[in-house]
C-alpha cells in the first residue's frame, strides 16, 4: 500500500462512512476529495440519501456525474459535514489549502459546516506549516502589484500562478499570489495579518477548522481527532 493513490482512496472511503441519510455535505476539489466524491457516489446508488455542495466547477461535474443531488440554491447552506483534502496538516491539524486554485469556496463550505473531515495521505503532514509549499493568497486583478508589493514588505516572497503561460485564474475571477516562506510559526497570527491588506480576498490557512483528521498511511487509515 506505498501507492498514494491508494492511500488517498481508502483514506477518503473512511471519512465518508461519516456520511448518514439526510444529510447536506460538502464537496472538497482536489486529487483527493476526487476519491471523496466517487466513494460518496457509490454509496448514493446502493441508496444513501444526500446533497452536496460542491466547492468548484470540476467536483459538480463529477459529483453529478457520480449520481449524488446538488444544493443548487446559493442560499445560507446548513452543512452537516464538509470533506476535503489538504496540501499540508501541522500537528494542532491546522491547514495550508489551495494548491487546486479553489481556496475561497472551500473556506465558505468549511466555516458553514458543523464538522469538518479532513482527508490526506501521510506525506501531507508537515512538522510545521510553510517551507516544503507555498502559501497561496486570493486577491482581487485590481491593483494586485500593490496588493503582492505589501506582502513582500512581510518579508514573503508572492509570485502571480499562472497556468499555461496566463495568469491563473479563480473561479470567482480573482488572481492567486502563491507565498514562498518559511517555517510558519504562528498561522492564526498570520492569517489575521495577511487578511487586514486590502485586495486580499482570503488565504489558504486553514486555521483550527478541522473536527477529523483521516491520513492514509502503508499500515493503514489513521484516524486524528482535533483538540478544542
Amino acid at each position: 500500500m506505498e501507492n498514494l493513490d491508494t492511500l488517498k482512496r481508502i483514506a477518503a472511503e473512511a471519512a465518508v462512512a461519516h456520511v448518514r441519510d439526510g444529510m447536506v455535505v460538502g464537496l472538497g476539489t482536489g486529487s483527493t476529495a476526487r476519491y471523496v466524491v466517487l466513494a460518496l457516489g457509490e454509496r448514493v446508488k446502493a441508496g444513501l440519501k444526500i446533497k452536496g455542495v460542491p466547492t468548484s466547477r470540476g467536483t459538480a461535474e463529477l459529483a453529478r456525474k457520480s449520481g449524488i443531488p446538488l444544493v443548487e440554491t446559493e442560499d445560507s447552506w446548513a452543512i452537516d459535514v464538509d470533506i476535503d483534502g489538504a496540501d499540508q496538516v501541522d500537528p494542532q491539524l491546522n491547514l495550508i489549502k489551495g494548491g487546486g486554485g479553489a481556496l475561497l469556496k472551500e473556506k465558505i463550505v468549511a466555516t458553514a459546516a458543523r464538522q469538518v473531515i479532513i482527508v490526506v495521505d501521510h506525506t501531507k503532514l508537515v512538522p510545521a506549516l510553510g517551507n516544503s509549499f507555498p502559501l497561496p493568497v486570493e486577491v482581487v486583478p485590481f491593483g494586485w502589484g500593490s496588493t503582492a508589493r505589501q506582502i513582500d514588505e512581510l518579508g514573503m516572497k508572492p509570485v502571480l500562478r499562472e497556468r499555461n503561460g496566463e495568469i491563473f485564474r479563480t473561479e470567482a475571477g480573482h488572481y492567486i499570489l502563491d507565498l514562498h516562506i518559511g517555517r510558519i510559526e504562528n498561522p492564526a497570527e498570520l492569517e489575521t495579518r495577511l487578511n487586514l491588506i486590502p485586495g486580499v480576498v482570503e488565504t489558504g490557512l486553514f486555521v483550527g477548522r478541522t473536527d477529523i483528521l483521516m491520513v492514509g498511511t502503508p499500515q493503514g487509515v489513521e484516524v486524528r481527532q482535533a483538540k478544542r
